[in-house]
């Protein structure tokens, strides 16, 4: 009996914990190549559902939490120096709003989905950039502006007000980049 909790303490464990070299897509997927929790397996599942590339959900992922499950945005500082409130309801790997994400369970049915999950987080990332697509005619391998609809919402993104905001220019180009560079890693390694 003790050995059996120990077995499943050990794949449970591996659920918890970020993987550490997330500049290679080969090796967080290999780092998270678990029995439950195969992060590949769940992304590739993604594309073939929603038809975005693995690449661009995983590089949508780097840049919006690193990877870690619990990340929230910095807290402003009143005076200053006192910490305040957050900026806004992102969590999770996603960084997906609370009522974004209220609306995908809504919309998918997916009540138990929750933000920490990775298995989740991906879909979420997968349904919204399908999402962009339908609502703004952003082909599906196009990370650069499916990353910007992500970042400004789909509103913003139709009416083109984020252009005249260069942070999400600079962050798109940034993921588009990290994108490519997944796509490039997952040939090497075989994965795509």
């Amino acid at each position: 009996m003790r050995r059996i909790m120990f077995i499943a303490l050990l794949l449970l464990t591996g659920c918890a914990t970020a993987p550490t070299q997330t500049n290679n897509v080969c090796a967080v997927f290999d780092q998270k190549d678990g029995f439950f929790n195969n992060w590949y397996k769940q992304a590739k599942s993604v594309e073939t559902e929603y038809g975005v590339p693995v690449p661009i959900l995983m590089a949508t992922i780097y840049t919006e939490s690193g990877y870690q499950a619990r990340v929230k945005p910095p807290r402003t500082k009143l005076f200053g120096f006192i910490p305040w409130s957050r900026p806004s309801t992102a969590y999770g790997y996603s960084q997906a709003l609370d009522g974004t994400w209220a609306d995908y369970q809504r919309e998918t049915g997916r009540w138990t989905a929750r933000r920490t999950d990775f298995s989740d987080a991906v879909r979420f990332v997968g349904w919204y950039h399908a999402r962009s697509h339908q609502m703004n005619g952003i082909p599906l391998n196009d990370a650069y502006n499916l990353y910007a609809a992500y970042y400004a919402g789909p509103n913003d993104y139709a009416r083109g007000t984020w252009r005249s905001k260069p942070g999400i220019d600079r962050t798109a180009r940034r993921t588009a980049t990290v994108a490519g560079t997944y796509a490039a890693q997952l040939a090497s390694c075989g994965l795509q």
